[in-house]
């Protein structure tokens, strides 16, 4: 592979990939070689940072997960998080403990087909971006579609919200 994005027939097998063809929402699988950061991913996905999305795995307490998925270009602004969600302390876990809720390792972190059912807080900018790409569940796989496809797939899939978080 040259480095540039692939879209393929035959993608790879992972739980995202799983879970967002059991949905039925149109979206196209693209692998790329490992990027090194957010501005490697979008020039070889071809893709804006703005529409590249990140998706965090944020604990709010013991055993209390949830992702956030905001533009890769962007920081999430965790006082409207904490206000949002209606507590004073909220953290990034180890990636191990990441790992252990969402069944992916960091850097490959998606809201389709996680381990175990997580609430999702999508960024309100996501909303009518247009296409967008977010993670596959493996290092160089993404997948490709329209962000209001997108969050209709979310919405399908679990509990979702819209709230600007960034």
């Amino acid at each position: 592979m040259d480095g540039t994005a692939d879209e393929t027939d035959d993608p790879p097998d992972t739980p995202a990939i799983r879970a967002i063809g059991a949905i039925g929402i149109a979206h196209q699988v693209r692998t790329i070689d490992r990027p090194t950061s957010l501005e490697d991913a979008a020039t070889k996905l071809d893709v804006d940072p703005e529409r590249l999305l990140k998706t965090l795995v944020v604990r709010r307490g013991p055993d209390d997960h949830l992702l956030v998925v905001i533009p890769g270009a962007r920081r999430m602004d965790w006082p409207k998080l904490r206000e949002h969600l209606g507590v004073s302390r909220i953290s990034l876990p180890e990636a191990d403990a990441a790992q252990a809720v969402t069944g992916y390792e960091r850097g490959t972190i998606t809201p389709f087909g996680t381990r175990t059912p997580l609430p999702v807080i999508v960024d309100a900018s996501i909303a009518g971006a247009g296409t967008v790409t977010i993670g596959g569940g493996a290092h160089g796989v993404s997948l490709r579609l329209d962000a209001d496809v997108l969050l209709e797939a979310l919405h399908r899939s679990g509990d979702v919200e819209v709230v600007a978080v960034t």
